[in-house]
């Protein structure tokens, strides 16, 4: 007979931060999360902040979390239809790998970025 062992489990705030980051960047369109700063890049290459848990905080309690995001769109596609499946996306890999319902998922978009065309040159 297995008998359940019992303790506390803490997932801290930057694997959260970490998830929903990889969650939002699953969504087409979404180009990338937070504001580009030479302090942030240097930050993560120091091992400051990963660039996962980068444009995302976190404040989660044991059964439920509040999260902020900060993305950038690629343009060309539609801000109100990306920011819809990032928060349902987000919030179902919350529950899904951590157990979390997100009782928020606060989008703002801080920038559009533009992808580069190829020329082929002949």
């Amino acid at each position: 007979m297995t008998e359940e062992i019992k303790g506390e489990t803490i997932i801290d705030d930057e694997v959260l931060a970490a998830i929903a980051g990889v969650a939002a960047k699953e969504i087409e369109g979404v180009a990338s999360l937070g504001k580009s700063s030479i302090r942030r890049a240097i930050s993560e290459r120091v091992g400051g902040t990963t660039q996962q848990a980068r444009g995302v905080a976190v404040e989660a309690g044991k059964k439920e979390a509040i999260l902020d995001l900060e993305v950038n769109i690629i343009y060309g596609f539609s801000i109100p239809t990306i920011v819809g499946e990032v928060r349902k996306k987000v919030a179902d890999r919350l529950e899904e790998l951590a157990g979390l319902v997100a009782k928020e998922v606060n989008i703002q978009v801080v920038g559009i970025e533009f992808e580069e065309k190829t020329t082929r040159v002949e």
